[in-house]
């Protein structure tokens, strides 16, 4: 059975300070139905956002995001067994930092817990462990985060479910004729370079960090598909009926 990685971010997960739990429903109902065809490993944000539904501490002090990190967490995964017991999926619960892709003996461990944590038929959640790391312990957004995932855990790819739909050939928020890329398969450096955007006030990144992502995976000839995360039809097509239908598939593959 092929392996993914499923990536879904902040702004997907939360609306007006809130979990989405529509939303977050119909996200665990489609990774239902993709776990039929794939093994999949889910890498999460709103760790933050779901903390600071329950304490409103200025996020941008990096303690604060700390404490708030460390009250959403299990508000967050709370939230995702109630909807995965609809489904009677059993889930488990990973925290990493970047220091844990610097040591061989570290990763080894981690991919063997991946490797054991699928055999037994428990989707992994993987989320950054930003609560007791210092800033040079950690990615700091989850797009680059869930690429080293992929990486290590030999996935076949990575699947970015966002607040963006795909990569444009223009700015889409300035030019109304802007279109999506439907493949890619190299990035500009400049487009690597540019300032964070991202569309919500919990995300830490926007289109550059995804585009990181995708540059990390293709420079290991790897793939990353990069669609909408508020309607799931682009990646149901891609995913469950192999049509390419919307969103832009990373890649240096011929297809």
């Amino acid at each position: 059975m092929k392996r993914i990685v499923i990536k879904v971010g902040s702004g997907v997960l939360t609306e007006s300070n809130n979990i989405a739990k529509e939303r977050m429903l119909k996200l665990v109902e489609f990774i239902s139905d993709v776990k039929k065809i794939y093994d999949v490993i889910l890498v999460t944000s709103g760790a933050v956002a779901a903390g600071y539904t329950a304490l409103k501490l200025d996020r941008k002090k990096q303690i604060s995001k700390k404490v708030l990190a460390a009250v959403g967490q299990p508000l967050l995964m709370s939230s995702y067994k109630n909807k995965f017991d609809i489904f009677e999926i059993e889930i488990s619960q990973i925290l990493l930092t970047e220091d844990d892709f610097d040591s061989r003996k570290r990763t080894e461990i981690f991919r063997q817990i991946i490797d054991t944590t699928l055999d037994s038929h428990i989707l992994p959640i993987i989320n950054e462990n930003d609560i007791s790391t210092t800033p040079d312990q950690v990615f700091g957004d989850n797009d680059q985060l869930s690429a080293h995932v992929a990486h290590y855990t030999n996935a076949d790819m990575l699947v970015i479910l966002s607040d963006i739909d795909g990569y444009y050939d223009c700015d889409p928020h300035g030019n109304s004729e802007a279109k999506v890329l439907k493949v890619v398969s190299s990035i500009e450096q400049s487009a690597l370079e540019a300032s964070h955007t991202p569309n919500n006030e919990f995300a830490t990144g926007g289109i550059v960090t995804k585009l990181k992502a995708a540059k990390y995976l293709l420079d290991h000839n790897e793939e990353m598909f990069l669609c909408s995360g508020y309607n799931l039809s682009a990646a149901k097509d891609f995913l469950i009926e192999g049509v390419h239908n919307h969103g832009t598939l990373f890649t240096k593959k011929m297809k």
